[in-house]
């Protein structure tokens, strides 16, 4: 049967409490999971409405199915497979605004609307120049949501009850701040006024969050498999790992107003985020980042592969228990949790992630990712972390762009690529080395000043020249040990 209100039952309208920019696979696998367990465990009565953010979407195919769509989640836990599958009905309307301007601006208007949450890719919260008040929308989402917010305000003539909580969920540092100066720059830009501009500070509270969870999305290349679990037609059925976390700047006035602590949800509530961004992003994308020249170089095509193999496995495990987490400054056993429940996640059977597919602009994340816990290594304890600095060597290895006679899948700017072609020209091992390390537009300082570093990438890259992956660690860490 097709998948609609009527025929499940569900009569009930929800009160808009939540605008969503934003109707993509994660927004709907994480947030609007997030508030469906709200309103089923704790009585939040909070309906959605979503806004399509772009020209193009998938609103109309949103209201077709009445807001309605499944939820599969499937990962592995302790290493036990996890597997599970929900209705997610809290959405009560989808709004293009491209394509009804005032049915948008009339959100404004909703008396129990509390909640902003946004998802509109990292390049989504970024100032336009070209966009103005009287345009029906403007093009970038800050724009978008100015214009709500001064409706809003006008509506309700400033009541100071009336303002928002706002919660970006785009993956940049400082989300919500960045969007904040970007509102405030368009009342400027538009002279919306000091009194609109007062309301905003006031009455309204941005929020800075980490998101966190793997959301392949729709299934298409075993849709038959999921639909043989239903007894509807979905087309927006979406998948995600099991894993969830959510980290919000808040405080426990905030907690009140979303009582996720009452859901079960890991969502943690923080004066800070700071940490938890740095645990992600070192435990996490470190690993990634460090894995992929690595492991495509010992032969393997995804992440479980990766984590599944014996050597290749141990060695990556080395890098985050040995290594990574030794520089971090935060309680070292919850570290170890998050970083058994990322190994978990790694060898998830159902998401079949490509280690070409994390290849792009590997040289920009192991500056951001990798780099800073092998220099924290170096400073806290005098000596080079092998296994990192080994996987230095595979990147840079890996920037060659062939290995035995195959070309690798290396994905990074023109100019990048073309520094690596003329640096691999150079023949001489000791010379690349030096050469690649003194790159300060990649690493941000000349990295043949850290103690013994430009020998070590040497002699790694010469013993996996003669005799790959393997033996070369293996020989590497005799002599380094």
């Amino acid at each position: 049967m097709k998948l609609n209100r009527k025929e499940l039952g569900l009569t009930n309208t929800l009160p808009v409490k939540i605008v969503q920019f934003g109707e993509g696979n994660f927004l709907r696998a994480f947030v609007d999971y997030a508030f469906q367990k709200l309103n089923d465990q704790t009585g939040f009565n909070g309906g959605i409405a979503v806004v399509q953010p772009i020209d193009k979407g998938m609103v109309k195919m949103l209201n077709d199915q009445g807001g309605l769509y499944t939820l599969f989640l499937k990962g592995v836990k302790e290493g036990e497979v996890v597997q599970q599958k929900c209705l997610i009905s809290n959405i009560v309307k989808g709004i293009d605004p491209y394509d009804n301007f005032q049915e948008y601006l009339n959100l404004a208007k909703e008396k129990e609307l509390e909640f902003v949450i946004s998802n509109t890719t990292e390049a989504g919260i970024a100032y336009d120049i070209n966009d103005k008040p009287e345009m029906k929308p403007p093009n970038s989402f800050p724009a978008k949501l100015t214009l709500l917010l001064y409706e809003r305000f006008k509506y309700f003539q400033g009541d100071t009850s009336k303002g928002l909580i706002i919660l970006p969920c785009e993956l940049i540092n400082y989300n919500a701040d960045t969007l904040k100066n970007m509102i405030l720059q368009y009342i400027e830009e538009w002279g919306l006024g000091d009194k609109f501009k007062l309301w905003l500070e006031q009455a309204n509270s941005f929020h800075n969050t980490l998101v966190d969870r793997i959301v392949p999305g729709y299934p298409k290349d075993n849709i038959e498999e999921y639909n043989a679990e239903l007894l509807y037609k979905d087309n927006l059925l979406v998948t995600a790992e099991t894993f969830f976390l959510w980290v919000i700047e808040g405080d426990e006035s905030f907690k009140k107003k979303l009582p996720f602590d009452k859901t079960g949800l890991n969502v943690k509530v923080v004066k800070n985020m700071q940490p938890y961004r740095t645990r992600k992003v070192r435990i996490l994308n470190g690993a990634h980042t460090a894995m992929v020249p690595f492991s495509i170089l010992y032969g393997n095509e995804t992440v479980k592969q990766t984590i599944d193999n014996n050597f290749t496995g141990n060695f990556i495990r080395q890098v985050v228990f040995s290594e990574i987490i030794e520089t971090l400054d935060m309680d070292k056993a919850e570290l170890i949790s998050f970083a058994e429940e990322v190994f978990d996640r790694f060898r998830n059977p159902f998401i079949k992630h490509m280690l070409s597919s994390i290849a792009l602009n590997s040289v920009s994340k192991f500056k951001v990712r990798v780099l800073p816990s092998l220099l924290s290594y170096v400073e806290n304890n005098k000596k080079l972390p092998i296994y990192l600095t080994f996987a230095f060597a595979c990147l840079i290895k890996f920037y060659k762009g062939s290995w035995k006679g195959e070309k690798l899948p290396v994905n990074d700017s023109t100019e990048v690529v073309n520094v690596f072609e003329d640096i691999w020209k150079l023949e001489n091992i000791n010379k690349i080395a030096e050469v690649v390390l003194a790159q300060t537009e990649f690493w941000g300082q000349d990295l043949n000043h850290i103690p013994k570093l430009t020998n070590a990438i040497s002699v790694a890259l010469l013993e996996i020249e003669n005799n790959g992956i393997e033996k070369a660690f293996l020989n590497y860490r005799e002599e380094f040990k």
